[in-house]
């Protein structure tokens, strides 16, 4: 038996498998499927009705990573292998069926090509690269592009992936290249007993799921800018000038990244497929909403960081004055053992007090006389009120 899911937050990545996987081009017998759909006996099981019997986890020899057939009034069966989800889309009972596949395994591709009926938009966006964020329609289907931050995030520019959904009415495909954290969280929602009561309700789900852990990264931010801020009020220096410039880099990438293109969603709203209920488009219309009050922090956010940016370039302004200022005033106090050193420093014939016996008493005694001289000059020239 293939090791089940596990709790732990970093489950969206996928562990070796420890025996072979079952093989994924043959259609279970009806009954194999109902024994693998039934949940495992135990003293201790939970209540069926509240969360869905998870059999496995990234044991498919073509990249499913997760898979659940998600019914709004009987209980989630979760989908081991892309085998048992072909058997289950052929009778989907009146629920649909959600797979997350992970692209950067060799079998995903190949096994999208000869098994799913794939958007044009999704296959180009798949060769092109395309990074843009967006829901749009095609024909009867619906396509986005996701853009969320890893699994492993650390404030870092890069750490931002894609994923890539197809939305029709019994089937919600997704696929990434890395493991995501909204993604995770949905899978985690679904496991507890989260039942979307459609596929847009499942998409709506991760939008909100996005918007949450992007606001979760605008307060952590928003922390390290009130920490710098203190730092500044408090005439000191906040780390390094780094620091802040790579915060203000990962919200423009974000807000760059994020942000859905409002014209290709409104398109769609506006002429949505048959299957999509009005329900369906309040709730992603609203979840759309919100995300952009998120982005609008984002925006806010950059604001402070400007600011921030402007005050420690002030402040070193400042610093560097201060210092080529104490420099200057040495340079200038130098001045006079400079040149008399220099002068009594040649190698020539004729020089005063060669032979006198008090004569380094008498040329450091105008040493001192010419820097009192200097010195005075300069107090008087500081403090010489401008006109």
């Amino acid at each position: 038996m293939a090791e089940p899911l596990s709790d732990s937050p970093a489950s969206d990545v996928a562990p070796p498998a420890s025996s072979p996987p079952p093989p994924s081009n043959s259609v279970p017998s009806s009954a194999s499927s109902t024994s693998a759909a039934s949940p495992a006996s135990s003293p201790a099981r939970p209540d069926p009705l509240s969360a869905p019997q998870v059999a496995s986890y990234g044991g498919d020899t073509n990249g499913l990573i997760c898979g659940f057939w998600i019914h709004p009034e009987r209980p989630t069966e979760a989908l081991p292998t892309l085998a048992e989800a072909q058997a289950r889309l052929e009778q989907p009972d009146g629920g649909y069926v959600w797979l997350h596949l992970n692209l950067s395994h060799a079998g995903a591709m190949p096994w999208l090509a000869r098994h799913a009926v794939l958007a044009d938009s999704f296959m180009e966006a798949q060769q092109a690269g395309s990074r843009s964020s967006r829901i749009e329609r095609d024909r009867d289907q619906l396509f986005a592009v996701l853009n969320d931050v890893t699994f492993d995030f650390s404030f870092d520019v890069e750490d931002v992936s894609t994923l890539w959904m197809q939305v029709s009415e019994h089937l919600v495909l997704s696929a990434r290249r890395s493991p995501l954290r909204s993604v995770d969280r949905l899978r985690m929602a679904v496991k507890r007993g989260d039942r979307p009561q459609s596929t847009l309700g499942l998409l709506d789900h991760l939008l909100r799921d996005q918007a949450d852990e992007l606001q979760r990264i605008v307060r952590q931010a928003t922390e390290r800018v009130d920490d710098i801020e203190d730092a500044l009020l408090a005439g000191r220096r906040p780390g390094t000038d780094n620091d802040v410039a790579q915060l203000r880099r990962l919200m423009v990438r974000l807000q760059r990244l994020l942000a859905p293109e409002p014209s290709a969603l409104l398109r769609m709203l506006s002429h949505p497929p048959a299957w999509v209920t009005s329900s369906d488009q309040q709730q992603l219309q609203q979840a759309s909403e919100e995300f952009a009050l998120v982005l609008r922090d984002i925006q806010a956010l950059q604001e402070r960081i400007r600011a921030v940016q402007d005050e420690t370039a002030a402040l070193v302004a400042q610093e560097n004055n201060r210092t080529l200022y104490l420099l200057t005033m040495v340079t200038v106090l130098a001045l006079p053992i400079n040149l008399v050193s220099g002068l009594f420093g040649m190698n020539v014939g004729g020089l005063p007090f060669i032979d006198h016996p008090h004569g380094f008493v008498v040329v450091v005694g105008l040493i001192v006389v010419l820097t009192v001289l200097v010195t005075a000059l300069l107090v008087w020239a500081i403090r010489k009120p401008s006109r």
